[in-house]
């Protein structure tokens, strides 16, 4: 399991590495101290989840985030000031997995990765089901792969998740409650906040502008997703 930390504080940088070791010794941990270089790690050595710093030189962790995510769905935890939504809210729609705010202890963000890995973990493939068709969107459930009007539209394993739940359930309304314990799981502390904005990032690539709306929002209750036969 290869862990690549980003944070342009050494000493951070060397406590999380030696906390990490320490916790999960079959690790290895990448560090970098700036954006520039915790990209070069990350084409060089391709690690399974990285933990990303927002305030970095030469790079910001922004901006190191949509470079990843341009060709890499690997599940990215952002470092956050505390009580600073914005930044949260800004990492997790341009892609993150999680975020987790300073300060914060080596076993809670031991923690934190393990569950994003567990999160990423797709769904076992539904045999005796056919491939989900929606108008344009098809879901195939044997490759997880998803298509819009035939073109295939790259999802996080979250998003792709978080889709085929809702496709499962079509026409019937999933409670916010419902989705967050499917998808992030029961012990997981994610909010309806959080839940909002993986739904936002999922409508922004299944739906087209001027095309059929799959999911339906039941504000301060859940998400439903309809056919376009039935809007």
């Amino acid at each position: 399991m290869k862990v690549l930390v980003m944070d342009d504080d050494p000493q951070i940088l060397e406590a999380l590495t030696i906390g990490l070791e320490l916790q999960w010794q079959d690790s290895e941990i990448l560090s970098a101290t700036d954006g520039e270089a915790g990209l070069s790690q990350f084409y060089a050595h391709e690690p399974d989840v990285i933990v990303l710093d927002v305030a970095m030189p030469r790079k910001n962790g922004f901006e190191v985030l949509k470079e990843i995510r341009r060709i890499s769905d690997v599940p990215v935890i952002m470092l956050t000031a505390r009580g600073d939504e914005m930044d949260q809210v800004r990492g997790l729609e341009l892609g993150a997995d999680d975020y987790v705010t300073k300060p914060f202890s080596h076993l809670a963000l031991l923690a934190r990765i393990k569950a994003v890995l567990r999160r990423t973990e797709m769904p076992a493939p539904v045999r005796a089901l056919p491939d989900f068709r929606a108008g344009e969107l098809a879901v195939h459930f044997q490759s997880h792969e998803v298509t819009v009007g035939g073109a295939p539209i790259k999802l996080t394993p979250v998003e792709y998740k978080l889709l085929y739940h809702l496709v499962r359930n079509a026409g019937r309304l999933m409670p916010h409650q419902a989705l967050l314990d499917r998808v992030w799981g029961e012990d997981y502390d994610a909010t309806t906040d959080y839940l909002k904005v993986f739904v936002s990032r999922l409508r922004a690539k299944i739906e087209r502008e001027g095309g059929p709306r799959y999911i339906e929002t039941e504000r301060g209750i859940g998400y439903r997703f309809v056919r376009p036969q039935d809007t």
